[in-house]
């Protein structure tokens, strides 16, 4: 049985075996999440992220996928970089939020993580409303089949964490 926990804080220190990157598609750092997690993990990261962009990624990874890398200097074993969505009010791409939480998961089971520390993924720059990304990732996480024991929501504010509350309880 898997434990969903909150904490209200920054992703970047947190102590977990897999720590969930919001990404862009190019792998190569970014503003938000995936600055921070760049930035405090030091250059191991991006190292690894363009030996990826030079074999099996070149155009980047796509939307809604994962994908492994060292953790650098963070206090865990791995990142987990996936791509979100960018929210559209003309379609429906919760699908691909979904398939970010359930790849992560995937690559953390072929991993052997036990425990994973999860973002609020397409929530900053991408625009994807609080309440129904929490939504989302709740559902998501609690009816994946994964051998992870302990996944914790990472939330950088209190909008962030009552949302996710909200869906927890």
């Amino acid at each position: 049985m898997t434990t969903i926990t909150l904490v209200q804080g920054d992703i970047t220190r947190q102590t977990a075996d897999a720590i969930v990157n919001a990404a862009n598609s190019s792998l190569l750092g970014g503003g938000g999440v995936d600055g921070a997690i760049h930035r405090r993990g030091g250059p191991a990261i991006l190292e690894e992220c363009r030996k990826l962009r030079a074999s099996h990624y070149g155009k980047g990874l796509p939307t809604g996928k994962a994908v492994a890398t060292t953790a650098g200097e963070l206090d865990a074993r791995w990142v987990i970089h996936t791509v979100g969505p960018v929210f559209s009010q003309s379609e429906d791409r919760s699908d691909l939020l979904a398939s970010c939480y359930r790849e992560s998961l995937r690559v953390a089971d072929e991993l052997g993580a036990r425990t994973v520390a999860f973002p609020a993924v397409s929530t900053g720059v991408y625009r994807w409303p609080m309440d129904d990304a929490a939504r989302i990732a709740v559902e998501t996480v609690r009816t994946a089949q994964t051998s992870v024991e302990e996944i914790t929501f990472v939330l950088f504010d209190e909008q962030a964490y009552d949302a996710f509350d909200r869906q927890l309880h």
